[in-house]
């Protein structure tokens, strides 16, 4: 591949990852949703979402489940890392908010598959003491 379809992956997957970013704080997930391919798939390490899911219509339930869970949203605190190849950037990075009434932050990494100009996938993997950002 070259550099120009990687640079472009890079491109496309940061623009993403700013409308998740946003998505995050004020729970207006339609920027994404814009962004993603029609066969879009998922997968989520824990809850009713665990696993691997499929669609659009999946994803803009986990997207409300997220705002609903995290109210007053969730704040991205830093970036620690993006790498990226011809097809998929991971970002690492802290975030904290409110988790149902608690104090939250924690540690992630967001794995999003490129094609063409939209995101095909996303891999979410986390896990923290709550004290390590």
């Amino acid at each position: 591949m070259t550099k120009e379809i990687k640079h472009n992956t890079l491109e496309v997957a940061q623009q993403a990852f700013k409308h998740l970013t946003h998505g995050l704080a004020t729970g207006d997930w339609n920027p994404l949703l814009d962004m993603l391919t029609d066969d879009f798939t998922f997968w989520f390490p824990v809850g009713p979402f665990h696993g691997l899911n499929v669609g659009k219509e999946r994803v803009r339930e986990f997207f409300q489940y997220v705002s609903e869970t995290f109210i007053g949203g969730l704040t991205i605190t830093s970036v620690e890392r993006i790498t990226s190849n011809e097809t998929t950037v991971v970002f690492e990075f802290c975030d904290k908010g409110m988790l149902q009434g608690e104090p939250y932050k924690n540690r992630i990494a967001i794995s999003l598959d490129v094609s063409g100009d939209k995101i095909c996938a996303y891999r979410e993997y986390f896990g923290s003491d709550g004290k390590s950002n």
